[in-house]
């Protein structure tokens, strides 16, 4: 359907073999492979304290409660991310307070918001690495050091992006990590967690498996007979398939974010000729503070443009389009709770009406991106002529 499709998964027969092998062994739950693979994942970031997860939303909800949040308690995140962030945080009882971005050149959390709307209930800050690059953590981890409270990084965009050094989603107290079909590092359905302290990852550890002290691949191996139960723990856990392919994806990762700048870069130096078109983050290397994971490519439309005929424009010409994102707070249900606190979003509002996110993936062709970019300046030609 799709001339140049959104994102475009890279599988090849090193993955069919990896889910093959996991197959004929005759182990499907979560083992060997696992393990393997959180090793792998933790020489990736430069931690020990890595865990394979069933998917990032899980990831999310382990963390808040890892971290002890709970009902009566309040979760300051941005507005402009995925649902899972806030809802992850709603399902623990606890009630949500949105924060603003930083503005259209940087769309991460504006910690100077974070502050203004820190309260005695605050028990954790989560940011958001959108589309791959950090935000201000050494404003996060200071203003989180005065008012006592934890940091969770949902770094779902931000496999191997770094902040001064540092692998984003190992900076904060945890650090989840999303593996679905569209990611930079995709199983299909999957996620990560990363924890700061032994302490932290032993919980989350416990938490993921019904707060079992011994799993199944222990009794397996007759290395336990039995088990207690310790917490009131959730089954979280990955599969050996999914950590199979995983270790095969993490191998391509590096690669695959280099050549997401590249794309970038070109998109960067095209949409340039396009004057009424915004690109944000297009000074972020500039600055020196770290490495994006180029996850996705948005940009502003010009104020007043009408975004759903410039797709339905761009689809017309075989290009994918989608949307980063719709704000938390229009939705339906957290538009209305008054477990979800929506005040002081004003350049959230003003931005998030004129984003659009262009296709971005690793293959992706300079003459690609050319299409794109001469397509997107067709299509605002035809709907929006001023």
């Amino acid at each position: 359907m799709w001339k140049i499709p959104l994102c475009d998964l890279h599988f090849g027969p090193e993955e069919a073999q990896a889910a093959a092998d996991v197959v004929a062994s005759g182990w499907l739950t979560m083992g060997e492979r696992t393990q393997a693979f959180e090793r792998a994942l933790g020489e990736a970031f430069g931690t020990t304290g890595v865990l394979a997860m069933t998917n990032c939303t899980a990831a999310l909800h382990l963390a808040y409660l890892a971290v002890g949040v709970g009902p009566g308690d309040e979760v300051i995140c941005p507005s402009l991310t995925f649902v899972a962030t806030a809802n992850a945080a709603l399902t623990t009882g606890a009630d949500v307070v949105l924060a603003d971005i930083t503005g259209p050149d940087d769309l991460t959390i504006d910690p100077a918001d974070v502050e203004r709307k820190i309260t005695k209930r605050t028990k954790a800050i989560t940011v958001v690495h959108y589309a791959g690059y950090p935000c201000d953590m050494d404003a996060i981890l200071a203003i989180a050091e005065r008012h006592g409270v934890a940091v969770i990084e949902d770094a779902a965009h931000a496999p191997l992006a770094t902040w001064k050094g540092r692998a984003l989603g190992t900076i904060g107290d945890i650090g989840c990590y999303s593996f679905f079909s569209n990611k930079n590092l995709s199983t299909g359905e999957g996620g990560a967690i990363a924890a700061r302290t032994d302490e932290l990852r032993q919980r989350c550890k416990l938490l993921r498996s019904h707060g079992m002290t011994t799993l199944t691949l222990d009794r397996h191996k007759g290395h336990a007979f039995s088990y207690d139960v310790v917490l009131a723990g959730q089954n979280y856990r990955i599969d050996e398939i999914r950590s199979a392919i995983g270790l095969v994806q993490l191998g391509r990762l590096a690669e695959g974010n280099r050549m997401r700048r590249a794309v970038v870069t070109r998109y960067r130096e095209r949409l340039a000729t396009i004057g009424r078109v915004h690109v944000p983050f297009r000074d972020f290397e500039a600055r020196g503070v770290g490495e994006s994971s180029y996850h996705i490519m948005p940009v502003l439309l010009p104020e007043g443009a009408p975004r759903e005929p410039v797709m339905a424009a761009m689809k017309a010409r075989g290009i994918q389009t989608s949307v980063h994102y719709t704000p938390i707070h229009a939705f339906s249900f957290h538009g209305s709770t008054d477990r979800v606190r929506r005040e002081g979003l004003a350049r959230t509002d003003a931005f998030a009406p004129r984003e659009l996110t262009l296709p971005l993936y690793p293959r992706m062709t300079d003459a690609q991106v050319d299409e794109v970019c001469a397509a997107l300046d067709a299509s605002l030609r035809d709907v929006f002529p001023g």
